[in-house]
C-alpha cells in the first residue's frame, strides 16, 4: 500500500509540474484562463479556443511542459546513484517513481498519445509550424531511448529486476 501511495504522489507531482509549466508560460503570454479538474487529471484552460490558435507562442505554451518534465527526468537520472543511496523508503521510492514518470510520460504523450487522445502536440505543431507526424517520430525515438535508459540505468540503480519482455535491454552496453 505504501508503494501505491508513493506512486500516486509521484503522479500528482508530475501533473503539478507539467500543468504548472503550461500555466506559467500561458500566463506569460496572457493566455491563462484557469484550471479544470477531470477524473483523469488536470487541464489548463486558455483564453484562445483550440481551433483559433496560431503563432509561435503556442509552441512554447504547449511544449514547455514537455521539455521541463523530460529535462527533470534526465536530471533525476543523472542523480540516480545519490538518490537511490538514501535509506529512507519514502524518498527512495518517490525519486524512483519521479524519474520513471518524468522520462516516460511526455515522451509517450508526444509519440503514441496523439493517436489516442491528442494532447500537447497540436499546439507544438501549430506554434512551431512542424508536421505532427515528424514530432511523433522524433518523440518515438526519445521514448525508445528513455525506455532503454530506464531499463539499463534506472532499474539497476534502484535494484529493480524484471523478466517482462518490455523491460529487457534492447542493446547490450559495455560494463
Amino acid at each position: 500500500m505504501k508503494k501505491i501511495a508513493i506512486l500516486v504522489l509521484g503522479i500528482l507531482t508530475f501533473l503539478v509540474v507539467h500543468e504548472g509549466a503550461h500555466a506559467v508560460v500561458g500566463h506569460a503570454f496572457g493566455e491563462l484562463e484557469g484550471f479544470r479538474l477531470h477524473y483523469y487529471g488536470a487541464e489548463v484552460i486558455f483564453k484562445t479556443p483550440v481551433e483559433e490558435r496560431s503563432g509561435i507562442h503556442w509552441g512554447f505554451i504547449s511544449g514547455s511542459a514537455n521539455a521541463l518534465t523530460l529535462a527533470l527526468g534526465y536530471l533525476l537520472l543523472a542523480l540516480r546513484k545519490t538518490l537511490a543511496a538514501t535509506r529512507n523508503f519514502f524518498w527512495r521510492s518517490y525519486f524512483y517513481y519521479l524519474t520513471f514518470l518524468f522520462l516516460f510520460i511526455d515522451a509517450f504523450n508526444l509519440s503514441i498519445g496523439p493517436f489516442l487522445y491528442g494532447g500537447d502536440i497540436g499546439g507544438i505543431a501549430v506554434g512551431f509550424g512542424l508536421n505532427r507526424y515528424l514530432i511523433q517520430v522524433i518523440f518515438l525515438f526519445i521514448l525508445l531511448l528513455n525506455r532503454e535508459l530506464i531499463v539499463q540505468k534506472l532499474f539497476p540503480a534502484y535494484g529493480v529486476k524484471s523478466s517482462h519482455p518490455l523491460f529487457q535491454p534492447l542493446f547490450k552496453t559495455r560494463p
